[in-house]
């Protein structure tokens, strides 16, 4: 599922991808500061180059670069890794936010954009992986549901036995419905769940993340069976109903 597991929250390496030297400068020198390292990238070929010298916990990714934009190295690191990226986008542009979604980045920040939120965006997706990384070793117990199989200490995922990568936040999502069946979670709740926050994000990027999901775990995914959607007020994993009892 990738190769990211941070251990203490300012040892993590961020992977910062943006052609302006200016913009490495503004963005680098504060997460320097609180302790992480960050491994610099002009261009999508390069990305991937010290991608590949890893391991990185984090990418940070501008969508307008030089030789690969920063939507087709979202797409390559997704072939083979879970890693969470968080994308850089122009003001406004709806298209490169929804693309970058759908192409399998767990979140955006829409240029411009303050130091304080780029700090605050960076520190809760770091939070949410060391933690994770933290309860991981403790285990906790597969969910199992018709041919779905959620395993959430491995963080893996299959269907039918065979096996379904997802994104870490498609993966987290997953998680946080399936650990409570039944129990229905706005959209907000989601964000909270998820990022430990909702500030600056736009809840319908939990909708791209849901039918991402359903694309991949579903038979039907036009007809879900796993993630149910309660109109007006979000989401649920399907109740599991005990077996029922013999007379």
């Amino acid at each position: 599922m990738g190769h990211y597991d941070v251990g203490v929250t300012g040892d993590a390496t961020i992977l910062l991808v943006d052609d302006e030297e200016s913009i490495q400068k503004l963005l680098t020198f504060p997460l320097e500061r609180e302790g992480y390292r960050v491994v610099q990238a002009r261009d999508g070929e390069e990305a991937l180059l010290r991608f590949q010298e890893g391991p990185v916990d984090l990418v940070v990714l501008d969508v307008m670069l030089p030789k690969l934009d920063g939507l087709e190295v979202c797409r390559r690191l997704r072939t083979t890794s879970a890693v969470p990226i968080i994308m850089l986008t122009a003001r406004d542009d709806e298209v490169d936010k929804v693309l970058g979604l759908e192409l399998g980045a767990d979140d955006y920040i829409t240029k411009p954009f303050s130091i304080r939120e780029f700090r605050s965006r960076i520190r809760a997706m770091l939070r949410r992986a060391t933690l994770l990384s933290e309860l991981r070793p403790f285990g906790t117990e597969a969910i199992a549901v018709d041919g779905l199989v959620i395993d959430p200490a491995k963080r893996t995922v299959q269907v039918d036995g065979e096996p379904v990568q997802l994104t870490y936040v498609e993966f987290e999502v997953l998680r946080t419905l399936a650990t409570h069946p039944g129990r229905v979670y706005s959209r907000q709740s989601l964000l909270e769940a998820v990022w430990g926050g909702s500030a600056y994000r736009e809840p319908r990027t939990i909708d791209v993340h849901i039918r991402h999901l359903r694309e991949k775990l579903e038979a039907d995914p036009a007809d879900p069976s796993f993630i149910l959607t309660v109109r007006g007020a979000g989401y649920h994993f399907r109740d599991i109903a005990p077996a029922p009892s013999v007379p």
